[in-house]
């Protein structure tokens, strides 16, 4: 566990309890984790730790602005301790792997809207999407005609249709 975690929370105003330090640890360790993910590395050294204590420390944690929570389309909430750097998401239609890419442009917000309705922005969130690469080899490999649907995640007008 790096100590500098311990300043971050407490510079954030939070207090240091064992299960903020598991879970950050586990961020670290599980890039783009679901909290199913966290839960399971937590219980790793703190066997004792409730769903509630853990969902409970994702959500101070990305409040305070030490985590940040993800949700691509069709996926379940995932979390990253690399916050404030504006970055985005590659997202594999396939398998769901999340990998961040630095912002192209390089400043914050890096996407500018052609007219931002009086809103003050600060953040742009993008999601890129495609095949990881394993995937792509995969499907090369596979058959020549996929099915028209099978890469691309659930959306809400697909969703009517079934």
């Amino acid at each position: 566990m790096p100590p500098a975690f311990d300043q971050l929370l407490r510079d954030a105003g939070l207090r240091v309890t064992r299960q903020r330090l598991a879970v950050l640890d586990a961020l670290v360790e599980l890039a783009h984790a679901d909290t199913e993910s966290v839960i399971t590395a937590v219980r790793r050294d703190l066997p004792e730790v409730s769903h509630q204590a853990v969902y409970d420390s994702l959500r101070t944690l990305t409040h305070a602005g030490l985590a940040r929570r993800i949700q691509p389309t069709g996926s379940l909430a995932r979390y990253e301790v690399r916050v404030g750097d504006n970055h985005h998401h590659l997202v594999c239609r396939t398998c769901g792997r999340i990998t961040d890419v630095d912002c192209a442009a390089g400043h914050v917000p890096c996407l500018t809207p052609s007219d931002d309705h009086g809103y003050v922005i600060d953040e742009a969130e993008v999601i890129y999407w495609g095949l990881c690469p394993a995937c792509s080899a995969a499907s090369r490999d596979a058959s020549p005609d996929p099915a028209p649907d099978q890469h691309h995640p659930p959306t809400e007008e697909r969703q009517r249709r079934v």
